[in-house]
């Protein structure tokens, strides 16, 4: 699992949805241990050993190399108190995605398939400053029925019940808000209809 986080790390930085030191990653090993990226190190250079280890209630387990957990680590405990399907956590700011979040503008009506049957509804969460209970606090009333939510004026989170699942969901949101911007831009967003709604749920979500 260490060694997946720091692949994750790796895809977030080669598709330029971070820069610098940006974004943070988690996984849920068990009821007792959350795996965190730590601080202040660039997603490109995560290391196995250089990983901590969290209580859900945030106390430090493994330090790592000496590492303290992300500032945004509240965010992530959070979603796991809220969320007991929940395993894996991806925060970062994909440019196009983190821009509908700067405009305030959520991706909550459907337009594609994708957006139906893999993401749901992405609304924004408003703007608290980042690093502290606030932003926490601000996405609560919000978790339990998303999987991707854009972060005002901050970026995006996504989550899913594995590390695949909210890498997956990370790069969904951030492809479905470069098409629609597309479509915006080109004058005409052509919405799904309830009923083209329902169709695909009824054959996607049937199994």
């Amino acid at each position: 699992m260490r060694r997946q986080i720091c692949e994750v790390g790796r895809r977030l930085y080669q598709h330029f949805f971070v820069a610098a030191n940006d974004g943070n990653i988690s996984v849920r090993l068990n009821k007792r241990e959350i795996l965190m990226t730590p601080t202040n190190v660039s997603k490109a250079d995560l290391k196995p050993e250089s990983l901590v280890k969290l209580t859900p209630e945030g106390e430090l387990i493994d330090a790592g190399n000496g590492e303290r957990a992300s500032s945004e680590s509240r965010m992530h405990l959070a979603i796991y108190r809220e969320r007991d399907d929940i395993r894996a956590v991806v925060h970062a700011h994909p440019p196009t995605a983190t821009g509908f979040a700067v405009a305030n503008f959520g991706l909550e009506q459907p337009f594609l398939p994708e957006v139906v049957v893999r993401t749901g509804a992405t609304p924004v969460v408003p703007y608290t400053i980042p690093g502290g209970e606030e932003l926490a606090q601000s996405m609560l009333p919000y978790i339990k029925d998303h999987v991707t939510l854009l972060l005002g004026n901050h970026g995006v989170v996504a989550y899913g019940p594995t590390l695949r699942d909210a890498m997956f969901n990370m790069e969904t949101i951030e492809l479905n808000a470069r098409i629609y911007l597309t479509a915006y831009q080109l004058g005409h967003v052509k919405f799904l209809s309830e009923e083209d709604v329902e169709a695909l749920r009824k054959r996607y979500q049937s199994g």
